[in-house]
């Protein structure tokens, strides 16, 4: 495992040490995988990255959350969050610092960049696949994400590795071990999150339902048309504890107003259950609907930024997936098959057998 090195963005530190003892306490080291690093920004916005230490022949991971805004930089004498797009070019620095010298250089970005710009319609920017290109031509041998909006996009770089790891088994975990899951329904808030409500439904044995999002097509609010109903397919709710799952959740108003539909109609509980929470605008909302009674709990993961004053919320559960990246680093550093960490589902089961 000498040849192992990870560098860890300053946009990802929560992560960074916890991921560093899990592979030092696996492997029996005492000495840190973490690579010592500067990241310099220029007051006019221009920036660089230097590797403190030699990383000849080393085998390099680089981790970040390109979704941090809670990172900053002075720019004219005006502190400025970073957004995805410098996030994006650090990486893109980090490479040029460490090209030539590393044996191979991961790319693990837990939050795809520009993930929901998968596909083009007509007259449309391709971001994503346009920078997993970008990050091809610049000589990255791997790249890695989790629960990707559309793993279809790794269609663009088919001549390099493209792991697309899956959390929900670790969310289902967290929830069987806290919950009551007697009297269960999973329900999918539009038709493009019902493949993963039925993941969910098939691994709780239980139904499923599916709300149609009907929207005012003559019009764009916020990059969107807004949704005029929300029509609800499929069984009773009437007296269920709903799980309302979706891969992520931006500024939280589309899945409170599926949990109060939820409530309206009948059901004696919500659960809301996503990987990357965002909360764009706030947690206000989400605060509101709480207090209102709309829903018990929102489960979401720590693959994606969330601001130290949000954690302390009595209906955020955040799960930890630390030890996921780390189990996935040391497999494809030791060359070992990943089947185990893609299909993990008999833990689960064996968990909710023993529950019920």
């Amino acid at each position: 495992m000498n040849d192992l090195r990870i560098v860890c963005m300053d946009n990802i530190l929560d992560i960074e040490i916890k991921v560093d003892e899990y592979l030092k306490e696996k492997n029996k080291v005492e000495s840190s995988y973490l690579i010592d690093i500067k990241r310099t920004r220029f007051n006019n916005d221009e920036g660089k990255f230097s590797i403190l230490e030699s990383i000849r022949d080393k085998d390099i991971f680089i981790l970040s959350d390109v979704g941090n805004y809670g990172t900053t930089y002075k720019m004219h004498d005006i502190d400025v969050p970073m957004g995805p797009d410098e996030h994006f070019q650090d990486i893109k620095r980090c490479i040029s610092a460490i090209s030539g010298y590393a044996r191979r250089i991961t790319v693990i970005t837990p939050l795809l960049y520009q993930s929901r710009q998968d596909k083009r319609n007509r007259r449309e920017s391709l971001d994503c696949a346009m920078a997993l290109q970008e990050l091809e031509r610049l000589g990255v041998d791997h790249i890695v994400t989790f629960d990707a909006h559309d793993e279809n996009v790794c269609n663009a770089i088919p001549n390099i590795p493209f792991e697309n790891f899956f959390s929900a088994n670790i969310v289902l975990e967290e929830l069987i071990k806290n919950e009551d899951i007697s009297n269960l329904l999973v329900i999918s808030p539009d038709v493009g999150a019902m493949q993963r409500a039925r993941f969910y439904a098939d691994m709780l044995r239980v139904n499923v339902g599916l709300f149609y999002k009907r929207r005012d097509l003559t019009k764009i609010v916020n990059g969107k048309n807004p949704i005029i109903e929300h029509a609800y397919l499929g069984s009773t709710v009437l007296g269920k504890t709903c799980i309302v799952v979706d891969d992520m959740i931006a500024s939280g108003t589309s899945i409170i107003e599926v949990g109060e539909r939820l409530k309206k109609i009948g059901a004696k509980k919500v659960f809301f259950v996503t990987i990357f929470s965002l909360f764009t605008e706030g947690i206000e909302v989400f605060n509101e609907s709480y207090k209102n009674n709309v829903f018990e709990k929102l489960y979401t993961t720590n693959l994606s930024y969330i601001p130290i004053a949000y954690r302390k919320e009595k209906w955020l559960k955040i799960v930890d997936c630390s030890k996921r990246i780390a189990d996935v680093i040391d497999g494809i550093h030791d060359s070992k098959s990943l089947d185990k960490l893609c299909n993990d589902n008999e833990r689960v089961i064996k968990l909710l057998d023993n529950k019920r």
